[in-house]
């Protein structure tokens, strides 16, 4: 069964979800659970199965599709991939179970899973055909969860989506077809595998080129400034579950695929981009931070919170160094976990008040003092508080992208003084002072059924934030060898300068000796 756990993991929702069609409504929901937790049971066994000493891909599969265009059926992760994957089938469980009661209802939890069918496809795709298949399909299921069930304007909000993510993504199919074009000049054949590609060398100027049209196609997903406008609106007009699966899964295939793609494929060209880049990413950070910071709306001050810390992630995957990249893969877990959550946490307020505005709300905590206590660690863990989640990625992004800039980064990690202050800010006016709205006054805390949901959150975010050698070592062993194949692809002299050779043994620090280290205190004691 492990030689074709990949399958398995994409193509079970999708059939659990066409029969999902017979089952009756009033089951639907104990249908989706179920198969949500058989799908989370089959990524923890990939994990358990998954040799964390191995850099290269693992389970990989394999069925040619169309053997004269080099179209493959071709899956495989590694430790980057991996944790993602895992990710995703956890959200798409808890998100079923957390459901509130709404029309429609086995619509939605159908919808789900085949969302769930396209999101692991995209992370699991090792043939640029396949990848884009899945990339593509992702964005009919979420098209469809904000317009049917999203707010007001949700019919704007899921057009400007589909129309952004999906204009960027025909940029990147032209891309990936001149790719698989170079490929067949220099060996004769066709082949759209993106193993096979890394043995590519092409010069600069094409680099160059490429590079921008993969660009278009991954920054958008992100959303990386300027391209950022459709994310407040897909967020606002979303339902809970959407806003939670587009935060912690969809926005991390565009950083996943710039690590996948931009990096290995285009070395010299992500070098010669990288400042560029670094400078969007903060304009990214401290923009965005600053407009959460002016939100009425709670769940605004959430989704712009988000692509502040999307800055944090590709400023990290561009620092071009195993620090960097392994910070920005275990932030986008991070920001999957924590963002999630919040808007697991709006969710809960807005089934009760069915309002966002944070004028409406104040006091919260002595009525829903549960509810207080977990969205107070969230925010904490959002902010990048130490023994967090976020605060491990953020710091290896950040140590990262040191190494090739002090002043960016330093500029970079003003974020996290503007990020406690909006958070706080928002915090203080929605759980403390006095009691100004009676309807606010017999709130009920939160449920078993929002419980459920929300501790699995607070466990993993404490856990990973305390201990996160688990899911740190897997991606770091895989991003050294990401980055060994930029240095060993890079041609042109600044590429080879600002990407490590990880093979190289590093230095060690010798101990001092003992008599050296009592020579030194005696003369130190005596100075005073």
């Amino acid at each position: 069964m492990l030689e074709h756990i990949l399958s398995i993991l994409i193509f079970f929702p999708a059939l659990a979800g066409a029969l999902g069609f017979i089952v009756n409504k009033n089951s639907m929901r104990a249908y989706g659970v179920t198969v949500g937790a058989i799908e989370f049971a089959l990524s923890l066994w990939l994990w358990f199965s998954y040799d964390s000493g191995v850099s290269g891909m693992q389970f990989m599969e394999s069925v040619s599709i169309i053997p004269a265009f080099g179209i493959t059926y071709l899956l495989g992760i590694d430790g980057i991939s991996l944790f993602i994957i895992i990710m995703a089938s956890f959200f798409t469980m808890i998100g079923i179970a957390s459901l509130s009661p709404t029309k429609n209802e086995k619509n939605l939890i159908i919808t789900l899973l085949f969302l769930q069918m396209t999101m692991i496809g995209v992370f699991a795709a090792l043939d640029a055909i396949i990848f884009y298949v899945f990339w593509e399909l992702s964005l009919v299921p979420m098209l469809y969860i904000i317009g049917a069930w999203g707010g007001p304007k949700r019919i704007y909000a899921s057009v400007k989506f589909f129309l952004y993510t999906f204009t960027g993504s025909l940029v990147m199919l032209v891309g990936m077809l001149f790719m698989a074009y170079f490929y067949h000049q220099a060996t004769g054949q066709w082949s759209f595998s993106i193993l096979e590609w890394y043995r590519l060398i092409l010069p600069e100027t094409y680099q160059l080129w490429l590079f921008v049209a993969f660009f278009f196609g991954f920054a958008i997903k992100v959303p990386m400034f300027p391209f950022h406008t459709w994310l407040p609106y897909a967020h606002g007009q979303a339902p809970t579950i959407g806003s939670v699966i587009l935060a912690a899964v969809l926005l991390k295939m565009g950083t996943y695929a710039f690590i996948r793609f931009s990096l290995p494929l285009f070395p010299d060209a992500s070098v010669f981009f990288m400042i560029p880049i670094a400078v969007i990413s903060i304009i990214m950070i401290i923009y965005t931070a600053m407009v959460a910071y002016a939100q009425e709306d709670i769940k605004q001050v959430v989704a712009y919170s988000s692509v502040s810390h999307m800055g944090v992630i590709v400023l990290g995957t561009f620092a071009l160094n195993v620090e960097g990249i392994t910070g920005s893969v275990f932030l986008m877990i991070a920001h999957g976990i924590v963002s999630g959550a919040l808007f697991l946490l709006v969710g809960v307020i807005y089934d009760r008040r069915h309002t966002k505005l944070m004028s409406e709300f104040g006091g919260l905590a002595k009525v829903m003092p549960n509810y207080a206590i977990i969205f107070g660690m969230m925010m904490m863990a959002s902010v990048g508080m130490p023994l967090t989640i976020n605060f491990v990625g953020e710091f290896l992004s950040l140590l990262g992208f040191y190494q090739q800039s002090h002043m960016l980064t330093l500029l970079a990690g003003t974020a996290i003084i503007v990020g406690a202050i909006y958070m706080l800010a928002a915090y203080k006016k929605a759980f403390f002072g006095e009691i100004t709205n009676e309807a606010n006054r017999n709130l009920p805390d939160v449920n078993k059924r929002e419980l459920g949901a929300l501790i699995p959150l607070v466990i993993i975010m404490v856990w990973l934030g305390v201990y996160p050698k688990p899911v740190l070592e897997p991606i770091n062993n895989s991003v050294e060898s990401i980055v060994q194949l930029m240095h060993d692809k890079a041609i042109t002299p600044a590429a080879k300068a600002a990407i490590p050779d990880v093979s190289k043994p590093k230095p060690v620090i010798q101990r001092a000796p003992a008599h050296a280290a009592a020579k030194h205190t005696s003369a130190h004691e005596g100075g005073h």
